[in-house]
C-alpha cells in the first residue's frame, strides 16, 4: 500500500474513532456539558488531561526547538513540565474543592464580583485565543503534507472533526475523545522514536539511547552530533543557548506560570468525583506527560543526526566537509526532501551552482570555518528547514516503514485537534456562562445556556479557524506569547485567591489589568499593535528587548510581578475582605474535599 494510501486509512480510521465516541458521549445538560457529569475515572482523566496539555506545540514543535536550540531548548521542557506540577500541586486540588467549573466563575466567587469575573473572562479569551492560532496551523500545516491537499482545506476539516466531537458531546465527548486521542499521538510519537534509536545506538528505549554510544562505535550519540555541528559551523548541540541566562531564567518561568493558569487544562480536574481523584488524576496526567517528555530530548537530537547525515552522507566516516562530493546532490535528494518541498516548510536555493546541498551556519564567528567555506566555494546556507518538520519528517528521514509515517501523522492531528478542543471549550463557557448567564441573561435556562454554550463553541470554532488560515505575523513566537499572557494576568489571581484570605476585589482586578496590560505593551511594541505588521513602537521607546534584555515572548514573568505588586498595593488601600469570604478561603484549603461536585449554576 503506498504512503499516501496508508496515511489516510490511519487518519481516517481515528477521525471515524473520534466521531463515534462524540455521538456515544452526547452531552445532555451543563453538568455533562461543562464537566463531563463529575465522574470520569481519574486514570481516563489523567489521560484526557495528557493530550489536552500536550498541544501541537509539544507533539510536533518542541522536539523540533530542541533541535534547532541544542542545551537551550531545555526552557521549553523545563517550563511546561514544571508549569503542570504547579497546576498539580498548588491549584487543582483547591479549585476542585471550591467547586466552580471555570476560572472566571472562580473569580467572581471568591473576589465577590462580577467585575472580577468579567475582567477573567477577557484575561481567559486573550490567552486561549492567542493559544489556538498555533493548534489550527499545525492542522493546516500537518494535513497539507500528508493528505495533499491545501493548508486551507486541511483547516477547514480540522474545524469540522472539532465540531463534530466539541460542540455536540461538550466537556462529555471531548473527555473520552481525548483519551482516544492520548493514545494515538503517544503511540505516534514513542514508535518511531524507537526504531530510530535502536537504529542509531542499538538501544530500544530512546531515553536511554541519548546517552548510549553510536551503534557499532564507541563514541557516544551526544559526543558525535557535537563533532558533527562543529564540523559545519554550528555550535556544540549539548551546550549551545542562544539566550543569556537571565533571559532563559525568566522564559522559563514564564513558560512555567504560564502554564499553571491555562484555563482549558484547569477545568479538566472538574471531570472526576472527588478532590482526591483530582488530586489522583494530576498524578496520573504526570506519568502520561512525562513519556513524551522524556522522549522529546532523544527525539530531538536523533532527528538532527539524521538531517545532517542524510545532507552530509559522508560525515559519520570522514569529518571532510569540505570535500567537493561530501554534500549530497540536489538532484539525488530522498523522496522525503521532494515531499516536503511542496510545503514550503523545506527550501533550496543554489547559490554557488554546484548541484550540491551546503548546509551549514554561514553566520558562524569562527574566521577558521569560514575561510575553509571560502575556499571550497560555499557562498552561504542552501537549505532552510522549518523546525516545526523536524517530528513529522523524522521517521522518512529514517527511512522508516509508511504505516510509521501514516501513524505520526494520524499523532500529529490528534494532539492539535484535542487541545484546540479544550481551549474552544474554555471560550464558549467563558462566554455563554460567564458572561450570559451570569452577567446579562441571569434568568437563562439549563437548556437555553446548553444551547447557547454550543452556539458560542461553534463560532469559536469558526474565529479559530480564522486565525488558523490567517495567522498574525508571529507564528514562531504564538504560543509562548499565549503563556505569558495567561502567566502575567491568571495564574497570579489563582494563586491570590486560594493563599490570600486578605486579598480583595479591588487588588485582584487592578492586579490582571496592570499585568495583561504591560505584557500586551510590551508584545505590541515589538510585534505591532494586536500583531499587525508595521505598527510597532519598539524602536520609539528604546529598542529591541529594552526591558532588562528580556524578550516580548518572555515577558509573562515580569507581567506576573506587576501583577502581584499592583493587586498587593491597591488592597492595602481598600476596603478589606469581608469575613465570610476570608473564612471560605480558609476552608477550602483544609486537606478534606467535598465528594461531589457542585453545580453549575
Amino acid at each position: 500500500m503506498s504512503l499516501q494510501a496508508t496515511t489516510y486509512l490511519f487518519v481516517g480510521l481515528s477521525f471515524a474513532l473520534y466521531i463515534g465516541i462524540a455521538i456515544w458521549a452526547r452531552a445532555g445538560s451543563t453538568k455533562e456539558f461543562y464537566a463531563a457529569g463529575g465522574n470520569v475515572h481519574p486514570v481516563l482523566n489523567g489521560m484526557a488531561t495528557g493530550a489536552d496539555w500536550m498541544s501541537a506545540a509539544s507533539f510536533i514543535s518542541m522536539a523540533g526547538l530542541i533541535a534547532a536550540m541544542g542545551y537551550g531548548g531545555a526552557l521549553f521542557l523545563m517550563g511546561w513540565t514544571g508549569g503542570y506540577v504547579l497546576l498539580a500541586m498548588l491549584l487543582a486540588p483547591y479549585l476542585r474543592k471550591f467547586g466552580k467549573f471555570t476560572v472566571p466563575q472562580f473569580f467572581g466567587t471568591r473576589y465577590y464580583s462580577k467585575g472580577a469575573s468579567t475582567v477573567g473572562v477577557f484575561c481567559l479569551l486573550a490567552a486561549s485565543l492567542t493559544y489556538i492560532i498555533g493548534q489550527m496551523t499545525g492542522v493546516g500545516v500537518a494535513f497539507s503534507r500528508f493528505l495533499g491537499v491545501s493548508n486551507a482545506t486541511g483547516i477547514y476539516i480540522g474545524m469540522g472533526i472539532v465540531f463534530m466531537y466539541a460542540v455536540f458531546g461538550g466537556m462529555k465527548g471531548i473527555t473520552y475523545t481525548q483519551v482516544a486521542q492520548y493514545c494515538v499521538l503517544i503511540l505516534a510519537y514513542t514508535v518511531p522514536a524507537i526504531f530510530i534509536s535502536l537504529h542509531l545506538t542499538g538501544n530500544p528505549l530512546p531515553q536511554l539511547g541519548l546517552g548510549s554510544n553510536m551503534a557499532g562505535t564507541s563514541v557516544s550519540l551526544l559526543h558525535k552530533l557535537d563533532l558533527i555541528s562543529q564540523d559545519l559551523g554550528f555550535a556544540q548541540y549539548t551546550t549551545s543557548t542562544r539566550l543569556r541566562t537571565f533571559n532563559m531564567f525568566v522564559y522559563t518561568v514564564s513558560l512555567m506560570i504560564g502554564t499553571a493558569g491555562l484555563p482549558h487544562v484547569i477545568m479538566r480536574f472538574f471531570t472526576v468525583p472527588t478532590v482526591k481523584d483530582a488530586r489522583s488524576s494530576a498524578g496520573w496526567a504526570l506519568v502520561f506527560i512525562a513519556i513524551l517528555y522524556t522522549t522529546a530530548p532523544a527525539v530531538a537530537a536523533m532527528a538532527k543526526m539524521n538531517l545532517l547525515t542524510t545532507v552530509n552522507p559522508q560525515i559519520m566516516t570522514d569529518s571532510n566537509v569540505f570535500a567537493p562530493d561530501a554534500q549530497i546532490k540536489y538532484d539525488e535528494r530522498p523522496d522525503w526532501m521532494k515531499r516536503w518541498e511542496v510545503t514550503g516548510l523545506l527550501k533550496f536555493k543554489d547559490k554557488n551552482g554546484d548541484g550540491r546541498i551546503q548546509y551549514y551556519n554561514s553566520k558562524s564567528k569562527s574566521a577558521e570555518f569560514k575561510a575553509k567555506a571560502a575556499a571550497a566555494g560555499w557562498k552561504g546556507n542552501e537549505l532552510s528547514v522549518n523546525r516545526d518538520i523536524m517530528v513529522l519528517a523524522n521517521p522518512e528521514i529514517a527511512l522508516l516503514p509508511n504505516w510509521v509515517i501514516a501513524l505520526v501523522a494520524a499523532g500529529g492531528l490528534a494532539a492539535a485537534l484535542s487541545t484546540a478542543a479544550g481551549l474552544l471549550l474554555a471560550i464558549s463557557s467563558a462566554i455563554s456562562h460567564d458572561l450570559l448567564k451570569e452577567k446579562f441573561m441571569p434568568d437563562l435556562t439549563e437548556k437555553g445556556e446548553l444551547m447557547a454554550g454550543k452556539i458560542s463553541m461553534a463560532c469559536a470554532i469558526l474565529v479559530a479557524g480564522y486565525l488558523g488560515l490567517n495567522p498574525p505575523g508571529f507564528a514562531a513566537g504564538t504560543v509562548a506569547i499565549a503563556f505569558g499572557l495567561a502567566a502575567s494576568s491568571i495564574f497570579p489571581a489563582l494563586m491570590m485567591g486560594i493563599f490570600s484570605k486578605t486579598m480583595n476585589k479591588q487588588g485582584a482586578v487592578a492586579g490582571m489589568l496592570a499585568g495583561i496590560g504591560v505584557t500586551m505593551f510590551y508584545v505590541f511594541a515589538h510585534k505591532g499593535i494586536f500583531f499587525i505588521k508595521g505598527t510597532g513602537f519598539v524602536d520609539a521607546i528604546g529598542g529591541p528587548n529594552f526591558f532588562l534584555g528580556i524578550e516580548p515572548n518572555a515577558f509573562g514573568a515580569i507581567g506576573a510581578v506587576v501583577n502581584f505588586a499592583v493587586a498587593f498595593a491597591v488592597k492595602n488601600m481598600t476596603e478589606p475582605v469581608p469575613a465570610d469570604i476570608a473564612q471560605m478561603v480558609e476552608e477550602v484549603r483544609i486537606p478534606k474535599g467535598s465528594s461531589a461536585v457542585d453545580g453549575a449554576h
